[in-house]
């Protein structure tokens, strides 16, 4: 089983300012991202990724770049920056404020069924999701059994995540993803299990270091294996 951590960029200044940023290049961390960035430093740690692959928006490159510069990083065995993990591209209503386009016609059509979306001059919800998934199925192809991090968006993690637990897309707005939480998966290429929901405060380390056995999920499964200290 490959390891998925699914971390979202740090606050942004369009999260500050309430507006729907989209591919639109110059969107940097808020002062709160910057700090959140700065604790991701410790947060993550010493965990050995095997892969690192970071959306090409800025603001997720300012979100992991203090870990990349830190000596916690030494173990990392290939970053790559992925255009299947770049922020939906919302066309037209990129830049927009979110409480003005909650208004528009389209906006009840993206809460209920999504699958049907596309956005004007932009993408579809469900081209979206494809090439997303296709960065998850890139980095096992690497390594199988490997433990991979993403760096990206709310709405593209919530897609990646909605298809690798087989709930409908349709049904994605159900999921929340705060600024610089993580999401944690095993991942076999066809079934998953979800480890880590929605996380802004646990340690990055303890999932990515875990033991990736075999779970015996009956009866709920025994949680993770207590380490001993010395």
């Amino acid at each position: 089983m490959a390891r998925i951590i699914l971390l979202r960029h740090a606050h942004s200044v369009a999260n500050e300012k309430g507006i729907l940023s989209g591919q639109l290049p110059g969107v940097n961390l808020s002062p709160k991202g910057r700090e959140q960035s700065v604790n991701l430093v410790s947060r993550i740690g010493n965990s050995g990724f095997d892969s690192i692959r970071v959306s090409p928006m800025q603001r997720c490159h300012e979100t992991i770049q203090p870990w990349l510069e830190s000596s916690h990083s030494s173990q990392l065995k290939r970053l790559t920056i992925d255009d299947g993990l770049i922020e939906m591209n919302y066309g037209s209503w990129s830049g927009r404020a979110l409480k003005a386009l909650s208004k528009e016609k389209l906006w009840k059509l993206i809460q209920t069924t999504p699958s049907k979306v596309t956005f004007p001059d932009g993408e579809r919800f469900t081209a979206m999701q494809k090439r997303a998934v296709n960065s998850i199925h890139e980095a096992i192809d690497e390594k199988k059994n490997g433990v991979h991090l993403f760096v990206s968006h709310g709405d593209v993690i919530k897609a990646i995540i909605a298809h690798l637990l087989t709930i409908k897309l349709d049904n994605f707005q159900s999921l929340v993803i705060d600024p610089a939480s993580i999401t944690v998966l095993e991942y076999d290429g066809e079934k998953s299990q979800l480890l880590v929901f929605n996380d802004t405060a646990s340690s990055v380390e303890r999932y990515a270091n875990q033991s990736k056995k075999k779970r015996l999920l009956l009866g709920g499964g025994s949680g993770a294996p207590t380490v001993k200290r010395r």
